[in-house]
């Protein structure tokens, strides 16, 4: 178990790696693929050895090595904050044939968290992908071990949620909007595989934790009540709730209103 916790930790470092050349260019409409990686200020394309996850950086000191212009800190936090997700994701689902599938959502979520703060989007091309690669994914497991209740769960959940959503952003609109919706099927279909609780679980924890720090961020005068707060990062971090303890929040909620 420790050592594949700390084989996710590696393969996060290396993914980070990439997901920092998918944030920056992706909501631009640029390749992912090429040109390679340079600086953007004196257009110097990356050595090899200045592309270590982290510890570039750490060398460098955060400069450029040609024309010391300063490299932001956010390529290591986000490669390290990868990592951290992914070796989190393998320590709570554990060495199952599913754990693919939900290192890959894991990759997803920390692009998509990152583009929707800091462009209020959730870009079609990273998320309409994943469909696929989470549905080969999860249903070739269900299938390879007859789990036909797993593979049912998992189409509900999609639907499920992306109805759910999409009620909301036509019942209001402005207020959702259809990224959410189509990033919604993608986290139902992931939640229903596990069980019903993490997909509701999954499903509360999100407006729970919008909604709190929604209030928070209106008490210290950060928003005003008709400020756009991008809702992605809390559906990313609901459905993490979801997977990592939604069978305990269930149990534990229906003990204290008598029904467990």
């Amino acid at each position: 178990m420790t050592a594949l916790v700390v084989a996710c930790a590696v393969l996060g470092l290396l993914v980070g790696s990439f997901l920092n050349v998918v944030v920056h260019r992706v909501p631009a409409g640029e390749s992912v693929v090429s040109p390679p990686s340079a600086c953007p200020r004196c257009g110097h394309r990356l050595r090899a050895r200045d592309n270590v996850p982290v510890v570039s950086w750490l060398l460098l000191r955060g400069r450029c090595r040609d024309c010391r212009a300063p490299i932001s800190a956010r390529y290591p936090l986000l490669e390290l904050a990868t990592a951290a997700l992914l070796a989190l994701t393998a320590l709570a689902l554990g060495p199952v044939p599913e754990l693919p599938a939900f290192l890959y959502l894991a990759c997803v979520a920390v692009a998509l968290a990152v583009i929707d703060v800091e462009h209020h989007r959730l870009p079609d091309r990273i998320v309409l992908p994943s469909y696929v690669v989470g549905a080969v994914l999860l249903l070739g497991v269900a299938a390879l071990q007859a789990d036909w209740w797993a593979a049912l769960r998992t189409g509900v959940g999609l639907a499920a949620l992306w109805l759910l959503y999409f009620a909301l952003a036509v019942a209001r609109p402005g207020g959702m909007g259809f990224g959410d919706v189509k990033l919604a099927g993608l986290l139902g279909m992931h939640l229903g595989y596990l069980g019903w609780a993490p997909l509701v679980v999954g499903a509360f924890a999100a407006f729970l934790l919008g909604g709190l720090v929604g209030v928070a961020l209106l008490a210290v005068r950060r928003v005003g009540r008709r400020s756009a707060i991008p809702f992605g990062p809390f559906m990313l971090v609901g459905a993490a709730v979801g997977v990592v303890a939604g069978p305990q929040l269930s149990s534990a909620y229906l003990g204290l209103v008598g029904l467990g």
